[in-house]
Protein backbone atom coordinates (compact mmCIF):
# COMPACT_ATOMS: atom_id res chain seq x y z
CA UNK A 1 0.00 0.00 0.00
CA UNK A 2 0.79 3.36 -0.63
CA UNK A 3 1.40 6.01 1.98
CA UNK A 4 1.26 8.88 -0.24
CA UNK A 5 -0.45 8.66 -3.60
CA UNK A 6 -0.90 12.37 -5.46
CA UNK A 7 -1.83 12.83 -9.17
CA UNK A 8 -2.68 16.11 -10.83
CA UNK A 9 -2.50 18.16 -7.78
CA UNK A 10 -2.91 21.84 -8.20
CA UNK A 11 -3.43 24.73 -5.41
CA UNK A 12 -4.56 28.36 -6.47
CA UNK A 13 -5.29 30.90 -4.54
CA UNK A 14 -6.85 34.13 -5.23
CA UNK A 15 -4.86 37.23 -4.27
CA UNK A 16 -5.88 41.03 -4.47
CA UNK A 17 -4.64 43.52 -6.42
CA UNK A 18 -4.19 47.04 -4.98
CA UNK A 19 -4.58 49.95 -7.21
CA UNK A 20 -2.40 52.74 -6.95
CA UNK A 21 -2.98 56.10 -5.46
CA UNK A 22 -6.39 57.15 -3.12
CA UNK A 23 -8.50 56.79 -6.21
CA UNK A 24 -7.37 53.03 -6.62
CA UNK A 25 -7.72 52.66 -2.70
CA UNK A 26 -10.95 54.14 -2.79
CA UNK A 27 -12.34 51.84 -5.96
CA UNK A 28 -10.99 49.30 -4.22
CA UNK A 29 -13.17 50.06 -1.29
CA UNK A 30 -16.59 48.92 -3.41
CA UNK A 31 -15.06 46.76 -5.91
CA UNK A 32 -12.33 44.66 -5.34
CA UNK A 33 -10.18 42.65 -8.15
CA UNK A 34 -8.13 39.21 -7.93
CA UNK A 35 -5.18 38.00 -9.45
CA UNK A 36 -4.98 33.72 -9.50
CA UNK A 37 -1.59 32.74 -8.47
CA UNK A 38 -0.91 28.58 -8.93
CA UNK A 39 1.69 27.92 -6.10
CA UNK A 40 1.36 23.99 -7.23
CA UNK A 41 0.80 22.90 -10.87
CA UNK A 42 -0.73 19.46 -11.21
CA UNK A 43 2.02 17.65 -9.53
CA UNK A 44 2.28 13.77 -9.66
CA UNK A 45 4.26 11.50 -7.75
CA UNK A 46 3.92 8.48 -5.14
CA UNK A 47 5.72 7.17 -1.71
CA UNK A 48 5.35 3.95 -0.79
CA UNK A 49 5.77 3.51 3.27
CA UNK A 50 8.91 3.12 5.01
CA UNK A 51 10.34 5.46 3.31
CA UNK A 52 12.40 9.13 4.33
CA UNK A 53 12.27 11.45 0.85
CA UNK A 54 13.08 14.98 0.75
CA UNK A 55 10.97 17.61 -0.28
CA UNK A 56 13.15 20.10 -1.86
CA UNK A 57 12.71 24.25 -3.49
CA UNK A 58 13.48 27.38 -3.01
CA UNK A 59 11.23 29.77 -1.26
CA UNK A 60 7.72 30.01 -3.25
CA UNK A 61 7.96 26.82 -5.07
CA UNK A 62 5.31 25.24 -3.51
CA UNK A 63 6.83 22.79 -1.22
CA UNK A 64 4.75 24.27 1.92
CA UNK A 65 1.53 24.34 -0.04
CA UNK A 66 1.70 20.95 -0.89
CA UNK A 67 2.33 19.68 3.04
CA UNK A 68 -0.30 21.73 3.91
CA UNK A 69 -2.80 19.72 1.51
CA UNK A 70 -1.43 16.33 2.18
CA UNK A 71 -2.03 17.00 6.17
CA UNK A 72 -5.69 18.61 5.34
CA UNK A 73 -5.28 22.04 6.14
CA UNK A 74 -5.92 23.67 2.68
CA UNK A 75 -8.18 21.79 -0.12
CA UNK A 76 -6.85 21.48 -3.05
CA UNK A 77 -8.17 23.58 -6.57
CA UNK A 78 -8.04 20.23 -8.69
CA UNK A 79 -5.99 16.32 -8.60
CA UNK A 80 -6.46 13.75 -6.61
CA UNK A 81 -4.34 12.86 -3.17
CA UNK A 82 -4.87 10.37 -0.62
CA UNK A 83 -2.66 9.64 2.41
CA UNK A 84 -3.18 6.32 4.24
CA UNK A 85 -5.82 5.38 1.80
CA UNK A 86 -7.74 8.72 3.29
CA UNK A 87 -8.96 11.96 1.48
CA UNK A 88 -6.81 14.22 4.01
CA UNK A 89 -9.72 17.12 3.74
CA UNK A 90 -12.60 15.37 3.57
CA UNK A 91 -12.23 11.82 5.93
CA UNK A 92 -10.21 14.80 8.56
CA UNK A 93 -10.97 12.82 12.07
CA UNK A 94 -9.89 9.60 10.67
CA UNK A 95 -6.95 10.48 8.88
CA UNK A 96 -5.17 12.63 11.55
CA UNK A 97 -4.54 9.48 13.65
CA UNK A 98 -2.28 7.80 11.35
CA UNK A 99 -0.07 11.34 11.04
CA UNK A 100 2.55 13.49 12.76
CA UNK A 101 3.32 16.77 11.63
CA UNK A 102 6.24 19.13 12.73
CA UNK A 103 6.47 22.71 10.98
CA UNK A 104 9.58 24.00 12.69
CA UNK A 105 8.48 27.71 12.83
CA UNK A 106 5.23 27.10 14.40
CA UNK A 107 4.45 25.15 18.02
CA UNK A 108 1.54 22.58 18.58
CA UNK A 109 2.37 23.01 22.75
CA UNK A 110 0.65 25.34 24.72
CA UNK A 111 2.99 28.28 25.34
CA UNK A 112 2.13 28.55 29.30
CA UNK A 113 1.86 25.46 31.02
CA UNK A 114 4.32 22.48 31.07
CA UNK A 115 5.30 20.19 28.40
CA UNK A 116 3.90 16.92 30.40
CA UNK A 117 0.73 18.95 30.55
CA UNK A 118 0.99 19.62 26.40
CA UNK A 119 1.43 16.00 25.76
CA UNK A 120 -1.41 15.31 28.09
CA UNK A 121 -3.72 17.12 26.32
CA UNK A 122 -2.67 15.75 22.40
CA UNK A 123 -3.61 12.42 24.25
CA UNK A 124 -6.93 13.66 24.20
CA UNK A 125 -7.24 15.48 21.18
CA UNK A 126 -5.77 11.87 19.56
CA UNK A 127 -7.72 9.84 21.96
CA UNK A 128 -4.87 7.35 23.09
CA UNK A 129 -5.25 5.03 25.84
CA UNK A 130 -3.45 5.63 28.82
CA UNK A 131 -1.23 2.93 28.78
CA UNK A 132 -0.22 3.05 25.56
CA UNK A 133 0.10 7.08 25.79
CA UNK A 134 2.50 6.09 28.79
CA UNK A 135 4.31 3.30 27.51
CA UNK A 136 5.08 5.38 24.05
CA UNK A 137 5.46 8.62 25.93
CA UNK A 138 8.42 6.64 28.09
CA UNK A 139 10.22 5.46 25.35
CA UNK A 140 10.21 8.81 23.48
CA UNK A 141 11.44 10.55 26.33
CA UNK A 142 14.09 8.86 26.82
CA UNK A 143 15.45 8.23 23.79
CA UNK A 144 15.28 12.39 23.19
CA UNK A 145 16.58 13.01 26.38
CA UNK A 146 13.75 14.76 27.66
CA UNK A 147 13.39 13.97 31.51
CA UNK A 148 14.18 17.05 33.12
CA UNK A 149 12.04 19.13 30.38
CA UNK A 150 8.59 17.55 31.25
CA UNK A 151 7.77 20.03 33.80
CA UNK A 152 8.78 23.56 31.80
CA UNK A 153 6.38 25.61 30.68
CA UNK A 154 7.00 25.44 26.37
CA UNK A 155 8.19 29.48 26.58
CA UNK A 156 11.23 28.24 29.21
CA UNK A 157 12.64 25.89 26.80
CA UNK A 158 15.52 26.66 24.20
CA UNK A 159 14.77 26.22 20.23
CA UNK A 160 16.49 23.10 20.00
CA UNK A 161 14.62 21.79 22.99
CA UNK A 162 11.16 22.44 22.00
CA UNK A 163 11.90 20.99 18.92
CA UNK A 164 13.07 17.73 20.40
CA UNK A 165 9.62 18.07 22.84
CA UNK A 166 7.70 19.32 19.29
CA UNK A 167 8.80 15.75 17.56
CA UNK A 168 7.46 13.71 20.57
CA UNK A 169 4.13 15.66 20.54
CA UNK A 170 3.94 14.29 16.78
CA UNK A 171 4.47 10.88 18.05
CA UNK A 172 2.85 10.16 20.73
CA UNK A 173 -0.18 8.39 19.15
CA UNK A 174 2.41 5.95 16.69
CA UNK A 175 2.04 7.69 13.27
CA UNK A 176 2.38 5.91 10.55
CA UNK A 177 3.52 8.49 8.74
CA UNK A 178 5.36 11.86 9.87
CA UNK A 179 5.21 15.12 7.51
CA UNK A 180 8.56 17.84 8.83
CA UNK A 181 8.39 21.12 7.60
CA UNK A 182 11.66 22.61 8.40
CA UNK A 183 11.99 20.92 11.49
CA UNK A 184 15.90 21.60 12.25
CA UNK A 185 15.51 25.03 11.04
CA UNK A 186 17.75 27.58 13.33
CA UNK A 187 19.18 25.03 15.59
CA UNK A 188 22.57 24.02 16.21
CA UNK A 189 24.95 21.11 14.40
CA UNK A 190 24.66 18.67 17.29
CA UNK A 191 20.99 18.90 17.94
CA UNK A 192 20.39 18.86 14.39
CA UNK A 193 22.57 15.67 14.73
CA UNK A 194 20.64 14.69 17.23
CA UNK A 195 16.82 14.87 15.70
CA UNK A 196 18.37 13.29 12.18
CA UNK A 197 19.72 9.91 14.32
CA UNK A 198 16.62 9.68 15.74
CA UNK A 199 14.43 10.14 12.74
CA UNK A 200 16.59 7.33 11.27
CA UNK A 201 15.79 4.93 14.24
CA UNK A 202 12.33 5.32 14.24
CA UNK A 203 12.16 5.12 10.22
CA UNK A 204 14.64 1.92 10.64
CA UNK A 205 12.38 0.31 14.16
CA UNK A 206 8.90 0.82 13.29
CA UNK A 207 9.03 1.64 10.03
CA UNK A 208 7.69 5.22 9.93
CA UNK A 209 7.07 7.24 6.53
CA UNK A 210 8.72 10.39 6.52
CA UNK A 211 8.35 13.67 4.21
CA UNK A 212 10.71 16.12 5.19
CA UNK A 213 11.01 19.89 3.42
CA UNK A 214 14.37 21.49 4.10
CA UNK A 215 16.78 24.00 3.33
CA UNK A 216 19.45 22.09 4.93
CA UNK A 217 20.25 20.18 2.49
CA UNK A 218 22.68 18.22 4.84
CA UNK A 219 19.35 16.76 6.59
CA UNK A 220 18.70 15.49 2.97
CA UNK A 221 22.34 14.18 2.74
CA UNK A 222 22.11 12.36 6.02
CA UNK A 223 18.21 10.90 6.09
CA UNK A 224 17.07 10.58 2.37
CA UNK A 225 17.60 7.82 -0.44
CA UNK A 226 14.76 9.92 -2.16
CA UNK A 227 14.65 13.59 -3.55
CA UNK A 228 11.78 15.44 -5.30
CA UNK A 229 13.12 18.96 -6.25
CA UNK A 230 10.38 21.91 -6.88
CA UNK A 231 10.78 24.86 -8.79
CA UNK A 232 7.75 27.30 -9.60
CA UNK A 233 5.23 24.88 -8.75
CA UNK A 234 6.59 21.86 -11.12
CA UNK A 235 8.11 18.52 -9.69
CA UNK A 236 11.54 19.47 -11.84
CA UNK A 237 13.30 16.01 -10.54
CA UNK A 238 12.29 12.69 -8.86
CA UNK A 239 14.70 10.17 -8.12
CA UNK A 240 17.56 8.93 -6.00
CA UNK A 241 20.01 11.22 -4.51
CA UNK A 242 23.30 9.73 -6.03
CA UNK A 243 21.20 10.18 -9.20
CA UNK A 244 20.83 14.06 -8.33
CA UNK A 245 24.55 14.11 -8.09
CA UNK A 246 25.78 12.45 -10.82
CA UNK A 247 23.06 14.47 -13.48
CA UNK A 248 23.83 17.67 -12.35
CA UNK A 249 27.21 17.45 -10.49
CA UNK A 250 30.09 19.11 -12.12
CA UNK A 251 32.34 16.09 -11.30
CA UNK A 252 34.52 14.65 -8.11
CA UNK A 253 37.85 16.03 -6.69
CA UNK A 254 40.69 13.52 -5.27
CA UNK A 255 43.40 15.51 -2.90
CA UNK A 256 46.86 14.23 -2.91
CA UNK A 257 49.56 14.53 -0.08
CA UNK A 258 52.52 13.94 -0.86
CA UNK A 259 55.79 12.73 0.88
CA UNK A 260 57.66 15.29 -1.12
CA UNK A 261 56.90 18.21 -4.03
CA UNK A 262 55.98 16.37 -7.13
CA UNK A 263 56.48 18.03 -10.46
CA UNK A 264 52.87 19.13 -11.70
CA UNK A 265 54.18 18.29 -15.61
CA UNK A 266 54.39 14.62 -14.11
CA UNK A 267 50.99 14.42 -12.40
CA UNK A 268 49.23 15.60 -16.03
CA UNK A 269 51.24 12.82 -17.96
CA UNK A 270 49.61 10.08 -15.48
CA UNK A 271 46.29 10.72 -16.96
CA UNK A 272 46.91 11.89 -19.64
CA UNK A 273 43.95 10.76 -22.27
CA UNK A 274 41.29 11.24 -19.44
CA UNK A 275 38.84 13.42 -21.06
CA UNK A 276 38.49 16.58 -18.70
CA UNK A 277 40.87 15.83 -16.00
CA UNK A 278 42.52 19.03 -14.29
CA UNK A 279 45.48 19.32 -11.61
CA UNK A 280 46.30 21.95 -9.85
CA UNK A 281 49.51 21.83 -7.31
CA UNK A 282 50.35 23.97 -3.67
CA UNK A 283 53.51 22.51 -2.07
CA UNK A 284 52.91 19.28 -0.76
CA UNK A 285 49.55 18.98 -1.96
CA UNK A 286 47.79 18.37 -5.24
CA UNK A 287 43.89 18.22 -6.54
CA UNK A 288 42.94 15.86 -9.52
CA UNK A 289 39.32 17.26 -10.86
CA UNK A 290 37.11 14.52 -12.27
CA UNK A 291 34.43 15.07 -14.31
CA UNK A 292 31.85 12.25 -13.88
CA UNK A 293 32.75 10.53 -17.55
CA UNK A 294 35.94 9.89 -15.80
CA UNK A 295 36.06 6.72 -13.92
CA UNK A 296 37.72 7.41 -10.20
CA UNK A 297 39.60 4.11 -9.82
CA UNK A 298 41.30 4.18 -13.38
CA UNK A 299 42.30 7.79 -12.44
CA UNK A 300 43.50 6.80 -9.16
CA UNK A 301 45.17 3.54 -10.17
CA UNK A 302 47.48 5.80 -13.03
CA UNK A 303 48.36 7.89 -9.99
CA UNK A 304 49.04 5.70 -7.41
CA UNK A 305 51.29 3.32 -10.12
CA UNK A 306 52.88 6.33 -11.25
CA UNK A 307 55.71 6.21 -8.60
CA UNK A 308 55.04 9.16 -7.02
CA UNK A 309 55.66 9.64 -2.74
CA UNK A 310 51.91 9.77 -1.70
CA UNK A 311 50.39 10.01 2.02
CA UNK A 312 47.15 10.23 1.84
CA UNK A 313 44.08 10.05 -0.69
CA UNK A 314 40.54 11.76 0.01
CA UNK A 315 38.21 12.08 -2.45
CA UNK A 316 35.57 14.75 -2.28
CA UNK A 317 32.24 14.63 -3.48
CA UNK A 318 30.14 18.11 -4.75
CA UNK A 319 27.66 18.20 -1.65
CA UNK A 320 23.69 18.49 -2.63
CA UNK A 321 23.93 21.90 -1.25
CA UNK A 322 26.39 22.86 -4.25
CA UNK A 323 24.40 21.07 -6.73
CA UNK A 324 21.38 22.84 -6.07
CA UNK A 325 22.80 25.82 -5.39
CA UNK A 326 24.15 25.62 -8.76
CA UNK A 327 20.87 24.36 -10.13
CA UNK A 328 18.78 27.55 -9.55
CA UNK A 329 21.45 30.09 -10.21
CA UNK A 330 22.32 28.91 -13.59
CA UNK A 331 18.60 28.59 -14.57
CA UNK A 332 18.85 25.24 -14.95
CA UNK A 333 15.57 24.80 -12.58
CA UNK A 334 13.44 26.79 -15.10
CA UNK A 335 14.61 25.29 -17.85
CA UNK A 336 13.96 21.61 -16.70
CA UNK A 337 10.74 22.38 -15.56
CA UNK A 338 9.88 23.77 -18.72
CA UNK A 339 11.21 20.57 -20.81
CA UNK A 340 9.20 18.32 -18.42
CA UNK A 341 6.23 20.10 -18.80
CA UNK A 342 6.61 20.01 -22.92
CA UNK A 343 7.20 16.69 -22.68
CA UNK A 344 3.97 15.73 -20.63
CA UNK A 345 1.90 18.08 -22.90
CA UNK A 346 3.35 16.22 -25.84
CA UNK A 347 2.35 12.81 -24.41
CA UNK A 348 -0.73 13.58 -24.02
CA UNK A 349 -1.07 15.18 -27.44
CA UNK A 350 -0.18 11.99 -29.18
CA UNK A 351 -2.44 9.75 -26.78
CA UNK A 352 -5.63 12.29 -27.78
CA UNK A 353 -4.62 11.38 -31.43
CA UNK A 354 -4.24 7.81 -30.93
CA UNK A 355 -7.74 7.38 -29.32
CA UNK A 356 -9.40 10.07 -31.63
Amino acid sequence: MLAIDVKDLRKQFSVQKNREGLGGALKDLFKREYNQITAVKDISFQIPQGEICGYIGENGAGKSTTIKMLTGILVPTAGHLRVNGFIPHKEREKFVRGIGVVFGQRSQLWWDIGVIESFQLLRKVYRVPEADFKQRLDELVERLQLSELLNRPVRKLSLGQRMRCELVASLLHNPSILFLDEPTIGLDIMVKTEIRDFLKKINREQGTTILLTTHDLQDIEALCSRVIMLDDGRIIYDGGLDELKSRWSKGREVHFQFGERPDLTVLRNLTEGLPGVAWSLEELTAAMWLPHAVNVSDALARVVGGGVDIRDIKIIETNTDEIVREIYQSGTASKEATEKLAQSSDSVSKETVHHG
